[in-house]
């Protein structure tokens, strides 16, 4: 992939902050998407994307999962976590568009992508690594939010002496998780009581 001068300066001039956390590589781009742009890009994905509510078994009882998801991708590229296997559904535009932009830091290609959407506060994901076979050793996961903002913690699997590690995803932002990352560490988005807007998060994949 070539980048021109243009698109270099701008990358050049994008805010980061990079996490010093043993036995991991976190890179936060908190205004990666302007505002006004991921304002309609939460729309279209609000509007535009297949949504379903799956479920898991808690206790021998089936209850819904507190989010709704979707994986979309590149054909023949399905996912399982949590006992549930998701077949991709093809790529729409907006998320070429988002592919394509976060690709630009990234600088390899993403074949699927994660959709979350975290409705309310009481929407949530519980603690856990993106460790799965078939995302291969050390995978590169690119995070990317749109609408209210949700606190991200993490915890290390092994060393507990460690403090947790927590930060606000806000709108428009982009969290690349590299090297040993989901091998030593698990992350969640908390429930919260306070009021939050809804929102849209997408986590980019190379499925082998």
């Amino acid at each position: 992939m070539k980048y021109d001068t243009d698109t270099q300066l701008s990358l050049n001039l994008l805010q980061v902050t990079k996490f010093s956390v043993p036995d991991a590589e976190l890179i936060l781009y908190p205004n990666y998407f302007p505002e006004e742009e991921g304002d309609l890009i939460f729309q279209k994905l609000l509007t535009e994307i297949n949504w379903r509510q799956d479920k898991i078994k808690f206790y021998g009882k089936e209850i819904d999962i507190p989010r709704l998801t979707a994986w979309y991708g590149d054909s023949g590229k399905s996912y399982t976590y949590s006992n549930i296997t998701m077949n991709p559904i093809p790529w729409t535009p907006v998320l070429f568009l988002i592919k394509n932009r976060i690709e630009e830091v990234a600088k390899i290609s993403f074949n699927s992508v994660l959709i979350n959407f975290y409705r309310h506060g009481k929407d949530s994901m519980a603690w856990h690594s993106d460790d799965e076979p078939e995302l291969g050793k050390n995978p590169i996961i690119a995070s990317v939010s749109f609408g209210g903002a949700r606190k991200f913690r993490l915890r290390h699997r092994f060393n507990k002496t460690l403090e947790k590690v927590a930060f606000n995803l806000t709108h428009g932002s982009l969290l690349m998780m590299k090297g040993k990352t989901q091998e030593y560490w698990q992350h969640q988005i908390p429930k919260t009581a306070k009021p939050v807007m809804p929102r849209i998060n997408l986590t980019f994949r190379i499925i082998q």
